[in-house]
C-alpha cells in the first residue's frame, strides 16, 4: 500500500525567523487584505504548533549528546545493537499505548483507569528507557547518514553540508486549505500533535464554510527545521527514508530551489519530488551498507497475459484509481462545475473504503493540492502533472544523485527544468 503519511516541508527556522524580523522593520502604511492562511488563523491560533520551543529543546538533545559523543567511541556491532533496542522500544511503547486505548474504548471495562494502571506503569518505564537510549540511536543514524551522503558526493571536505541531525517526536499535523475552484495549496499550518479526530472535523467544517475553501487535517511524517523532526517509528527503512528526505529539504534550502519553496505551486512540486527521490535513494543506500538484512525483497515480475487466470478479478491499484480520480476532478473544476467534482470525490471516496483503504477519511481539492506535490513515481494524486515526470526525467539523464541534486538546486522557475530536459524552448 502507498505510504499515506507523506513530509511536510518547512524552511530552516532561522530564515522564517529572519523573514519575520525584516517584515517587522517595514513600512507602517496600512497593512494589505488579509490572504486565506491569515484568515483560517482565526480557528488555529490555539491549537498550533510551537515550532521555537521545539527547536530549542532539540537543539539542547543534540548538544548534550555532540558534548557526550559517546555513540562514536562504540563498535560497529554496538551501534547496530543500539539502533534495533531503540527500535524495539519505539514498537512496545506503540503497542502499549495501543492496548490503553483499548482498554478507554472497549464498553465492558466499567473502570478503564484501573484496567489500564498495569499497562500505564509499563508505558512509564518504557518511556524512561527510550529516554535515555534516543540520543545515543539517534547519533548513530545521523553518523550512518552523513557517511553515505558524503560518499555520494554531496559533501563539503568530506562533511555532508549541512550535517544530517534529526530528532524523533509526535509530529504537528497539517491543515492544508485550497480553493474550491481549483486545487491548488493556499495555505499549511501546523496543529498540534494528535489533536482529536471530532476536532479537525470541526475546525475543518467552520473554515471551509467561513472561507467557502476546502480544507483538510492531515499527519505528516517529518519537518524540515534544524535539527529535522521526525516520526518516532520502528520501521528503519522508512525512517532512513524520511531522514535523508529532510536533510535533502535543509540541503535545497541553501539553494535557489528551496529558497524560493513557497514562490509558486510548481517549485513546490519539483521541491518536493526531488526531495522524494533522493530520500529514497539515499536511505536505500544506508540500509544496503549498515543492515542489509532489512532490505526488501526485488519485486516480483507480474504475471503475462496469458499466464493470469480469467476468474481472478483485477487487483485494485490505489495509485491508478486516484490518478483517474484526479484527472476527471481536475476536468470538473476546469469546466466550473464545483459540486459535481465533489459528490464525485465522495463517490470515489467510498470506492476507495470498500476496497480497504480506510484511512481515507476525505477525498477533497485539499486532500490533491497536499499530496499531489509528492510525484517521485508515475500515477498517483498529482494527475495529469507534468511537473513529477520532468523531475524524474532529470534524475534519469543525471549520471549520479549528487548530479541531479546539484543541478535541480539551482533552478528557480518550472522552465529552467523544462529547459534542462531538452521539453522547453
Amino acid at each position: 500500500m502507498h505510504r499515506i503519511v507523506p513530509i511536510l516541508r518547512r524552511g530552516v527556522l532561522f530564515l522564517a525567523l529572519l523573514t519575520l524580523v525584516v517584515t517587522g522593520l517595514g513600512s507602517s502604511s496600512s497593512p494589505p487584505p488579509l490572504d486565506i492562511r491569515q484568515k483560517a488563523r482565526a480557528f488555529t491560533r490555539h491549537i498550533e504548533f510551537d515550532y521555537v520551543g521545539w527547536t530549542l529543546d532539540a537543539l539542547r538533545v543534540k548538544f548534550l549528546e555532540f558534548s557526550v559523543g559517546a555513540s562514536n567511541f562504540l563498535p560497529d556491532d554496538k551501534r547496530r545493537r543500539l539502533v534495533f533496542e531503540y527500535l524495539e522500544l519505539v514498537r512496545q511503547i506503540q503497542n502499549t499505548e495501543g492496548q490503553i486505548r483499548m482498554i478507554y474504548a472497549d464498553p465492558g471495562v466499567a473502570d478503564p483507569q484501573a484496567v489500564s494502571q498495569p499497562a500505564r506503569r509499563m508505558l512509564q518505564e518504557l518511556r524512561a528507557q527510550y529516554k535515555q537510549t534516543a540520543p545515543l540511536a539517534e547519533a548513530v543514524l545521523q553518523d550512518q547518514i552523513n557517511t553515505v551522503v558524503s560518499e555520494l558526493g554531496l559533501d563539503i571536505g568530506g562533511q555532508a553540508f549541512p550535517p544530517v541531525l534529526y530528532h524523533s517526536s509526535p509530529l504537528p499535523m497539517a491543515l492544508i486549505i485550497s480553493p474550491r475552484q481549483v486545487i491548488r495549496q493556499e495555505a499549511d499550518i501546523s496543529l498540534i500533535p494528535d489533536l482529536p479526530i471530532d476536532q479537525q472535523i470541526a475546525l475543518e467544517e467552520r473554515v471551509d464554510r467561513a472561507l467557502n475553501v476546502s480544507s483538510l487535517v492531515v499527519n505528516i511524517g517529518g519537518v524540515g527545521v534544524y535539527p529535522t523532526m521526525v516520526m518516532q517509528t520502528s520501521d528503519l527503512n522508512w525512517l532512513s527514508e524520511v531522514v535523508a528526505h529532510e536533510w535533502v529539504h535543509n540541503y535545497l534550502t541553501l539553494r535557489p530551489l528551496g529558497m524560493n519553496y513557497l514562490e509558486s505551486p510548481e517549485l513546490r512540486i519539483m521541491n518536493e519530488t526531488a526531495a522524494s527521490i533522493a530520500g529514497k535513494e539515499i536511505g536505500w543506500a544506508v540500509i544496503e551498507r549498515y543492515y542489509p538484512e532489512l532490505l526488501p525483497p526485488p519485486p516480483q515480475a507480474a504475471p503475462r497475459q496469458d499466464e493470469a487466470s480469467p476468474e481472478e478479478p483485477p487487483v485494485f491499484d490505489f495509485r491508478k484509481e486516484m490518478h483517474l480520480t484526479r484527472i476527471t476532478v481536475d476536468q470538473l473544476l476546469s469546466e466550473g462545475k464545483v459540486e459535481q467534482a465533489e459528490a464525485y470525490m465522495e463517490a470515489r471516496r467510498k470506492i476507495f473504503w470498500d476496497h480497504g483503504y480506510r484511512g481515507l477519511r476525505k477525498l477533497n481539492q485539499a486532500y490533491f493540492a497536499f499530496y499531489g506535490a509528492y510525484a517521485d513515481e508515475p500515477l498517483g494524486p498529482a494527475g495529469e502533472d507534468p511537473i513529477g515526470a520532468a523531475v524524474r526525467k532529470l534524475r534519469a539523464q543525471s549520471p549520479t544523485l549528487a548530479a541531479f541534486l546539484q543541478k535541480i538546486a539551482w533552478m528557480t522557475t518550472f522552465e529552467d527544468l523544462l529547459r534542462a530536459v531538452g521539453e522547453g524552448n
